[in-house]
């Protein structure tokens, strides 16, 4: 099964996507947009910008779960992960982001047209 985007409305009235892998986990969510055409310009910089090992910026939280984020050329973050119980676990992550978001299908789950 391969990966898919799902762009969904919160209930601030504001948009976000997560990038889903293949077996359905979550392994990048975006920041919040104020309008869905701002969403999916987000999604199209995953799909420009997964591909790029320089892009992912691995790091730790305070608590030392290790996650990993996503970040355009002009280094501004496009997603993030969720903590990770090991570098081992957010490695893995990186890999599906990479092989997952340059041509992933986009499921709009907005109920916006």
């Amino acid at each position: 099964m391969a990966g898919k985007f799902e762009l969904k409305k919160s209930s601030n009235g504001k948009f976000f996507f997560n990038l889903l892998a293949g077996n359905g986990q979550i392994v990048l969510t975006s920041e919040m947009y104020e309008t869905k055409p701002s969403a999916a310009n987000g999604i199209e910089s995953v799909k420009k910008n997964a591909g790029d090992a320089a892009r992912f910026e691995k790091l730790v939280n305070q608590g030392g779960k290790p996650y990993f984020v996503l970040k355009a050329a002009n280094h501004q973050v496009i997603g993030s992960s969720q903590m990770y119980a090991s570098e081992a676990g957010r490695d893995q992550g990186v890999a599906s982001v990479q092989a997952n978001g340059g041509s992933a299908d986009i499921r709009d789950l907005s109920g916006e047209a």
